[in-house]
Order: C-alpha cells, then structure tokens, then sequence
C-alpha cells in the first residue's frame, strides 16, 4: 500500500486566495462582483464560478477503449474550497473530450500555494463522474486539494508525515473531496465500488482521496 496522499493537518488549510484575474476568449473565469453572490461561506468573503467552453472549444477524441464503454455527455459541478471558485461544465460531449473544458478544470485544480497548473488525467475525471452520479448528480464535489507542485508536496512532507514522497497529486492524476450532505463513510464505499484507481478515507477531516493509480484501499 502507498503511504497516504494527504495529511489531516493539510486537509483542514482553507485559505482563501486572491481574485484570480479573467482571461478574454476562454471563459475560464468571471469576476465574482459580476456573476456570483457575496455570501460568505467557511471564512471566505466572496463567491467566484468558472464557466465551461464546451460550445466553441477545440473537441479530442476518447483515448481509451474502456473509457468509451461510458458513453454519453460526463460533466462534473465542482468547487474549489481554497480559492473559492465554482465550475460546472460538460467534458466530454458526443464521445470526444472537450479541450477547452480541460483547460477549465486544470485551472480549477491548480496548485493555488504555487499558482501552477498541470493537466488532469481524464481517467480521474470519469471517476468523478461515475461517483457523483452515483451520489447525486446534482451535487457538488468541493475540492480540497487537486494539482499539487513538486514543491508545494515537499513543504506538506515537512508538515505531516502522510504525504507521499511520490504523490500522484504531483502527475495530476489524485484528488481530495467531500461531498455536502454525503456522510464521509458512505463517499469512500461508493468510491471503492468503481475500482477505478486508489481510494482513501479520512474520517477526522472529513474527505476522500481518489487517484488513478493501481486498485487499493485504507
């Protein structure tokens, strides 16, 4: 078994971080003062959604047979806990994976400690996927810790002792979540039931880490 991706001490960092400045001609980001509300929420000032560009975006075609068995549109309703931004887009529509709704989710599973980004295996997105219909496909995944640099996984290493040295955060292929309303324990099982990848529960923090890598559970 792989030492773990994520320690307790890290889960629980909700730093909000300042506003992300939009990009023209991508749809990557909108300004909160424009779009979301001003409810605070877990110690954040202020709301901000991402929009997906699934109309006008360049469209890749499925990589995997396996994968294909999927079928159909995938999207995912996601929110990033430290940065506090919201995408809901579709990633995959008429057997393609949408180039510019990647983009959007590598953006929203960035390093935020670094301010990098790196691509997200699709393998992790389908995951999330096929958990959040399994869930509820109305409900958003909250998102505690997605990309991670080489250094920042570092710098957690010297925190806490459950951070892997090889993180499959670092490939962009893992990822830490809670799902409102969903007991911690119930999210893990419906997790492990897809045998998609690495499934871990962490019951004092509250969240579940899914990754990509060989089938194994703790």
């Amino acid at each position: 078994m792989l030492a773990s991706c994520h320690g307790d001490r890290e889960a629980q960092e909700l730093f909000p971080q300042p506003p992300v400045r939009s990009k023209h001609n991508t749809g990557n980001t909108v300004p909160a003062d424009k779009t979301a509300t001003t409810t605070p929420a877990a110690g954040i000032s202020r709301r901000r959604f991402l929009t997906g560009c699934a109309g006008s975006a360049t469209l890749l075609w499925l990589p995997h047979p396996a994968v294909a068995k999927l079928g159909g549109a995938r999207s995912l309703t996601l929110f990033n806990l430290h940065t506090d931004e919201r995408l809901r887009v579709a990633y995959w529509v008429d057997g393609r994976y949408d180039h510019g709704a990647l983009s959007d989710l590598a953006h929203l599973l960035r390093d935020h400690r670094a301010d990098e980004r790196h691509p997200i295996d699709p393998g992790l997105l389908d995951q999330l996927h096929r958990l959040q219909q399994q869930v509820g496909p109305r409900r958003e995944i909250q998102v505690i810790s997605g990309y991670r640099s080489p250094r920042t996984n570092a710098s957690l290493r010297q925190a806490s002792n459950g951070v892997a040295k090889r993180s499959l955060h670092m490939q962009g292929r893992a990822i830490d979540i809670r799902v409102p309303q969903v007991e911690t324990e119930e999210l893990y099982r419906a997790a492990k039931a897809l045998r998609g990848g690495g499934v871990g529960l962490y019951r004092k923090s509250r969240f579940v880490h899914l990754d990509t890598g060989r089938v194994r559970s703790w």
